[in-house]
């Protein structure tokens, strides 16, 4: 694919996410809109609108998944590693706010998600190993904490960049937010 063809269907795609995350019945007609091209541009590309969704989907996958692999989970030193995962995701939840429960009702998207989520899991249980995060906690405590933490941020401080989001997220996360 050409470079700008390839600008423009990530466009479409971004635009399709944000549209879909804030109204889950928008139309083709309603997002080509928002994306700034004809309806006709959008069915040259996609035969329907469950077709365009999946494809989002899978943009978004694929975001998350190089998100991890940027953050070096397994090679780089645990704390530095988290921060840039945290902001690395911050940024794509930003790009790709879909609605998590439409998006892993469709199994195969699911088992790769599933599979993501497993990296990161095993990521947590070597920051817990490093003494980074406080052993005997319930399992997967720390991976059903972290994606709250960044969702609050997200819908809450829409103003911080992804790197001072970063700070703020794995400060809570491994200090919480008393003084004690």
């Amino acid at each position: 694919m050409r470079a700008d063809a390839e600008r423009n269907l990530e466009t479409l795609l971004r635009t399709a996410a944000r549209v879909l995350a804030t109204d889950p019945s928008a139309t083709i007609a309603s997002i080509a809109a928002a994306a700034g091209v004809d309806r006709r541009t959008v069915y040259r590309r996609f035969a329907s609108r469950d077709e365009l969704e999946q494809a989002v989907y899978l943009a978004r996958l694929d975001a998350i998944e190089q998100a991890i692999a940027d953050a070096r989970l397994r090679e780089a030193p645990v704390a530095v590693a988290l921060h840039r995962y945290v902001e690395n995701v911050i940024e794509v939840n930003r790009r790709w706010p879909v609605d998590l429960d439409r998006m892993l009702a469709d199994p195969a998207i699911g088992a790769r998600r599933d599979e993501s989520a497993r990296e990161v899991d095993a990521f947590l249980r070597r920051a817990t190993d490093a003494g980074l995060l406080r052993p005997g906690l319930p399992e997967h405590w720390a991976a059903r904490v972290l994606p709250q933490l960044v969702h609050v941020l997200i819908r809450q401080l829409p103003e911080l960049s992804a790197a001072r989001g970063a700070d703020l997220v794995v400060e809570t996360l491994l200090r919480g937010v008393g003084t004690a």
